[in-house]
């Protein structure tokens, strides 16, 4: 048996087995990618450690320790407080204000993991304080992000218009911008309506009143005191610590994990006694999933199993076939590994029949890149990981279940939909 269709069995072995009997699936993908590394795929313990995505654990570490010690200090309220004013108490609102942040954070040039872990920890604050379902808010803030994703000067946009101008391919920055654009959209405003977000407005004022200004139609005032929520020293320090990330990470292209636990560790010295249970809020489960499923995914990538099956499908010999299946598999192993570096590799792949003219190129690439992207909202990805690690108020393994169904819902329905919309039109 080929060694790469034993890596693909052992990881979904793992899978049954967290599933079935509770297990941690990064413990278990920890120990599959020793196994599959060293006895199967020829690789050392040097080759499986290279694999440990360090900057996704520092941002997941960061951003959580940061947002903690706002909790604590209660900056999140404060925030929590202004975000409701600013919609005029209109609670159902306030996931398309977090979804418009996100497209807008990433269509001026932001990384999306980045706009994710300055949006999220705000936006499922509001969620676990206004009733909102954690699901919505965390797809919301995605698809936000993912929405603005491919503008022309995006990182994402850049990336995939490079690749396509070294190929020789015809290419549209905007038809791509645009497409990604809609399609989150409408998967948005899908989940939306099927998650609750139409009875938001009616569940809010029946049970749980919120803090509105003045001449917002006549809701009822938050009962917590207004005077607990007024700035104070630690308030206004965590707040310009927050724009500070803002600015360093958005403007000045500096990591966000990095930037994040400086600043907390700032405030930590500035006010020990208010921080210092900050460090135990971190989602360690969450972190410890997260690294080990992502270390055997790398281990995937050096042993060739993901060019093994890229290869496989583009080698068919029907074209409408291929890229079928290409935005398939765009879709699957983007929910494990990492969006940027699957489009550089998935794009040549679909070169030789793009450039045959049976197949319009511009739908294709668009369907490939949104297929690839899309689906950033599953746990094992880095967006879905910020949202797991960051939801309040929450069974944690329940939250990770819904991500990881709903994940796979998008990873089913959605490659076949935009094969529908932008390849099958494009046909020479």
């Amino acid at each position: 048996m080929p060694p790469e269709l034993i890596s693909i069995l052992v990881l979904a072995a793992a899978f049954v087995i967290a599933t079935t009997l509770s297990v941690n699936m990064g413990v278990l993908a920890f120990a599959a990618a020793f196994f599959v590394a060293t006895l199967v795929g020829g690789l050392s313990e040097d080759d499986i450690f290279a694999g440990f995505p360090g900057d996704l654990f520092v941002v997941l570490v960061g951003v959580t320790y940061l947002f903690a010690i706002a909790r604590a200090n209660g900056t999140t309220d404060w925030l929590v407080r202004q975000a409701v004013r600013l919609v005029g108490g209109r609670i159902a609102l306030i996931p398309w204000v977090m979804f418009g942040i996100g497209a807008v954070l990433t269509a001026i040039g932001a990384v999306s993991p980045a706009a994710v872990a300055i949006v999220a920890p705000i936006a499922l604050n509001l969620a676990a304080q206004y009733r909102i379902n954690p699901l919505l808010m965390g797809a919301m803030v995605v698809h936000g992000t993912q929405a603005g994703g491919f503008s022309p000067i995006s990182i994402y946009g850049s990336i995939v218009n490079g690749v396509v101008a070294r190929s020789g391919l015809p290419g549209s920055p905007i038809a791509l911008f645009l497409g990604s654009l809609v399609v989150n959209a409408v998967i948005a405003g899908i989940v939306f309506v099927v998650l609750g977000g139409l009875r938001l407005k009616r569940a809010v004022q029946a049970n749980q009143p919120v803090a509105v200004g003045a001449g917002s139609g006549g809701a009822t005032e938050d009962p917590e005191p207004v005077e607990n929520l007024r700035l104070n020293r630690d308030r206004m320090l965590t707040l310009v610590g927050l724009v500070v990330l803002v600015v360093t990470t958005l403007g000045l292209g500096l990591d966000v994990g990095l930037v994040a636990m400086t600043i907390a560790v700032v405030l930590s010295v500035i006010s020990p006694k208010v921080c210092k249970q900050a460090p135990g809020e971190v989602a360690w489960p969450t972190v410890l999933l997260i690294c080990g499923v992502l270390t055997y995914v790398a281990v995937l990538e050096k042993m060739g199993t993901i060019d093994y099956v890229g290869h496989s499908v583009a080698g068919i010999g029907v074209p409408l076939l291929a890229a079928l299946l290409l935005c398939y598999i765009g879709a699957v192993v983007s929910a494990f590994a990492s969006s940027v570096g699957l489009m550089g590799a998935l794009i040549p792949l679909a070169v030789p029949f793009l450039l045959e003219g049976s197949i319009g190129a511009v739908g294709m690439i668009t369907a490939l890149a949104v297929a690839a992207t899309v689906v950033d909202v599953s746990p094992f990805s880095t967006n879905g990981a910020i949202v797991l690690a960051n939801a309040k108020g929450v069974d944690r393994d329940q939250f990770f279940r819904q991500l990881l169904r709903y994940g796979a819902a998008i990873v089913a329905a959605v490659p076949a939909a935009l094969w529908v919309v932008f390849v099958l039109p494009g046909l020479g």
